[in-house]
C-alpha cells in the first residue's frame, strides 16, 4: 500500500468516537506535513501500527507483558518506512509472540490512536518522550497455538478474557481510552 492509499483510508475511516475524530485529524495532518512521518528518525511523532488480536468466537484477546511499559499490551511497532500498516501490524503480532497464524477479520482500519510515548532507554539509549501515531487493526488467530516472548521487547505471551485484559493492564489511560474502546467495537462487529 503506497502514502497515498493509507491516506485516503484513514479519511474514509468513520471515527468511533471525539477521540478518533481529534486523532484522524492529527494523524493526518502529521503524514501531510512530514515527510519522515513514516519513521523513528523524527523523534517528534512517527506513525505506528497496532493490532487488537482475538481468537475465532472472540472470547480471548492476545497480549504481551511490554519490557519498556512494565505493562500486560496490546501488540504492534513502528512503520519503519512502511506505509503498509496492515502488514506491520501481522509483522510485530508474528515477532512478539511467535505465532505463525494470524491474519485481518477486515483489511479496514479497526481504530486510530494518538498516543503518548514517556521518555525510556532501549537497547541501552535514551529515546525522548515523543507521540505514536498510531492505526490498529483487528486480527484473528487460533488461542491453542503455541506463544513464545520476544525477550528484547516483552517478558510474556497470554491470552485473556476481554475483562482479563482490562484488569491485567497497568496503564490506566490505555484500559480507559483504548481497549475498553476496542472491546466495545469488537463485540459490535
Amino acid at each position: 500500500m503506497n502514502r497515498q492509499k493509507l491516506t485516503e483510508q484513514i479519511k474514509s475511516y468513520k471515527p468511533y468516537n471525539e477521540q478518533e475524530e481529534k486523532d484522524k485529524t492529527l494523524i493526518l495532518e502529521w503524514i501531510r506535513n512530514n515527510d519522515n512521518a513514516f519513521l523513528r528518525e523524527n523523534t517528534v511523532a512517527h506513525v505506528t501500527a497496532s493490532a487488537w488480536v482475538v481468537n475465532k468466537d472472540r472470547s480471548r484477546v492476545l497480549m504481551v507483558y511490554h519490557n519498556i511499559y512494565d505493562s500486560w499490551s496490546w501488540l504492534g511497532g513502528h512503520a519503519d518506512g512502511e506505509t503498509d500498516l496492515l502488514a506491520v501490524a501481522v509483522r510485530e503480532v508474528k515477532e512478539e509472540a511467535g505465532i505463525s497464524e494470524v491474519h485481518p477479520l477486515t483489511e479496514k482500519i479497526f481504530s486510530m490512536e494518538s498516543l503518548t510515548v514517556d521518555g525510556h532507554v532501549k537497547n541501552g539509549r535514551y529515546v525522548s518522550s515523543h507521540l505514536h501515531l498510531n492505526i490498529t487493526y483487528l486480527l484473528e488467530a487460533d488461542s491453542e497455538e503455541t506463544v513464545s516472548i520476544k525477550e528484547d521487547e516483552n517478558s510474556g505471551v497470554a491470552w485473556f478474557s476481554p475483562e482479563e485484559a482490562l484488569e491485567r493492564s497497568t496503564e490506566p489511560w490505555f484500559v480507559k481510552h483504548v481497549y475498553s474502546k476496542l472491546i466495545d467495537k469488537m463485540r459490535v462487529l
